[in-house]
């Protein structure tokens, strides 16, 4: 079956048939009618054939921290959902949490013919950074906000400000158990929102006591306790992410206190946890399905119509405050 005699099934162009199997701008109707001749003839192009023609792969590579993360799930629901309905292929590269492999997964995806990358960002190191900018293909970043590279984000700042005042209008003595400042986004900016909020409630925000923690429960839980070792007479724990609330909410109940009678505790990303823990987890719910579906388009926006993406890309998402009952 030849393109013409698709278009003529379908009853469009052979420009629009062209541009659905290039992931080109068209309209839904037409995308449609395209894919349902498509499936019912069983058509399939030549890859090889049309990568040599068009020196497009179809492929995107997608490099992420974590592999089991939540948030990280999320996040490649969306992505994949874009690419699956453009006809693009998703290629996964983990770096488990060594960021010196970002840079190399970048090389190795541009070799290997990827038409362009996400990055789930963590850590913008000066050779990254060099590595985006040389790049050659588009790169789009999630999750953090990269000073003059396309990238889709949170708005952590404020999140952690709203979520943390929940606990200043109720509490006295308030800790926080953040994560790496390296990660701009989950360390410093959340940091300063609750540095933020307790500037706003006309609190002390230069002597928090805070302890760091890595993003599990485990290292949550010992963060915790080190905490309640110091400060015995704390009744409110800010977390930075929800896996540490998790296990800060352990450490309290061993210490024979209880939730949200003695101690609130609060955490980030809404994730599945929140609603089997008990009590369920007050926290804040970022977009990570939305970051995925607008990081995606970005990039494929950035591929095939290049035109029209002139300027640097760099999208803040909202976030929404879930009060549940550990507050």
């Amino acid at each position: 079956m030849t393109i013409k005699e698709i278009a003529l099934e379908a009853g469009v162009s052979t420009a629009a048939v062209s541009r659905y199997f290039n992931g080109g701008s068209l309209s839904e109707e037409k995308r449609k009618k395209i894919k349902k001749v498509v499936e019912e003839n069983g058509f399939t192009p030549n890859a090889l054939a049309h990568s040599m023609r068009t020196g497009r792969s179809r492929q995107v590579g997608v490099i992420i921290p974590d592999i089991r993360s939540h948030s990280m799930s999320r996040v490649l629901t969306g992505l994949a959902s874009v690419l699956e309905a453009r006809d693009y292929i998703l290629i996964l590269g983990c770096t488990y949490g060594e960021n010196d492999r970002e840079a190399q997964y970048i090389e190795t995806m541009k070799r290997g013919g990827m038409d362009g990358i996400v990055l789930m960002g963590t850590v913008l190191t000066p050779y990254l950074r060099e590595t985006i900018e040389d790049c050659g293909i588009p790169i789009v970043v999630t999750g953090q906000n990269f000073k003059g590279i396309p990238c889709v984000y949170h708005d952590d700042e404020n999140a952690m400000r709203d979520v943390a005042k929940l606990v200043l209008a109720k509490r006295n003595k308030i800790a926080y158990v953040g994560v790496d400042e390296a990660d701009t986004a989950a360390g410093k900016s959340r940091r300063k929102g609750v540095e933020k909020a307790f500037i706003d409630m006309g609190r002390d925000a230069k002597n928090i006591p805070s302890e760091t923690s890595d993003f599990n429960a485990e290292s949550g839980y010992y963060a915790g306790k080190r905490l309640i070792e110091k400060h015995p007479d704390l009744d409110g724990i800010i977390c930075a992410s929800d896996h540490i609330a998790h296990g800060v909410m352990r450490a309290v109940k061993e210490s024979g206190r209880r939730i949200p009678e003695d101690v609130s505790v609060t955490g980030v990303g809404d994730s599945w946890a929140d609603m089997i823990s008990e009590p369920q987890l007050t926290t804040v719910g970022l977009y990570y399905n939305d970051c995925g579906t607008v990081a995606g388009n970005l990039l494929l926006d950035m591929i095939n119509d290049p035109g029209r993406v002139s300027h640097i890309n760099q999208i803040k998402l909202g976030y929404k405050i879930i009060e549940r009952g550990s507050v």
